[in-house]
């Protein structure tokens, strides 16, 4: 009993190890296969996140909005949908909108589930279909955000985590290495859904992980601009895209 103990415990240890530098064998013969060191080390990290949030408002012209890009939360997830980072581009990270931090990460998981090497969804192109009358109605509710993996601000806590999460309307889009494959997802949130969308955009450029097609391919489209398209989002207050006035919201009638 005493030896069957011992042999547990050396197991333990090594699988501890192996979790950090690969993979070991137990004394009992098992080989126990560890996961990589860092399943984030291709993605941004917190502190280019936030350089890379402070400065899209900054890149190519207006992003439009209440305030023009400059009050957001980012987030991004590996492949796995696993939370790598998350990040604000104020310096007092309480003057961004509290409740955009669970929108961003929901937002980063989803552009990541439901994109794939050769077909780049950002959760903008998703809008349409996920409303009611059409065909993937009620999605939102099959992937909950989990809100115990919500964070003071400023703070780095639930990474790691998968928090799961899914929105469809602009700030979202999947990231990709040079050789063309997924890697994860980028959220942003703390604006309209189209000024989102567009720091999302810059964002993804500035880190070099755009998909095959470039920094648009996965772009926002407009049904005042666009063709007519199941891929349709509507304009938001101020809507810019790519530096260029789109219009307004429609306003609201009958009640």
């Amino acid at each position: 009993m005493t030896r069957r103990i011992i042999l547990a415990l050396a197991g333990a240890c090594l699988f501890a190890l192996g979790s950090a530098v690969g993979s070991w064998t137990t004394p009992s013969g098992l080989v126990l296969q560890a996961a990589p060191a860092s399943k984030c080390s291709a993605l941004p990290s917190a502190s280019e996140l936030a350089d890379f949030l402070a400065a899209a408002p900054t890149v190519n012209g207006t992003v439009g909005g209440l305030f023009n890009g400059t009050r957001m939360w980012g987030a991004v997830v590996n492949r796995d949908g696993e939370l790598c980072a998350y990040a604000t581009n104020r310096s007092d990270p309480t003057q961004v909108w509290p409740g955009s931090q669970a929108i961003a990460k929901s937002k980063a998981y989803t552009a990541n589930a439901f994109s794939l090497d050769d077909l780049a969804l950002s959760t903008a192109l998703l809008y349409t279909f996920t409303q009611p009358g059409h065909s993937l109605w009620s999605l939102g509710q099959s992937n909950l955000f989990d809100t115990r993996f919500l964070a003071a601000p400023g703070a780095q806590g639930s990474i790691n985590q998968i928090t799961g999460g899914l929105i469809f309307f602009g700030g979202g889009v999947p990231l990709y290495n040079s050789e063309g494959k997924i890697i994860g997802g980028l959220g942003v949130s703390g604006d309209t859904s189209c000024a989102d969308h567009e720091v999302a955009k810059r964002v993804r450029n500035s880190a070099n992980l755009n998909p095959t097609g470039g920094a648009t391919a996965d772009d926002i489209k407009y049904s005042s601009v666009d063709p007519p398209s199941a891929f349709i989002h509507p304009a938001c207050i101020n809507t810019w895209r790519n530096n260029v006035f789109i219009g307004e919201e429609l306003p609201a009638a009958g009640y």
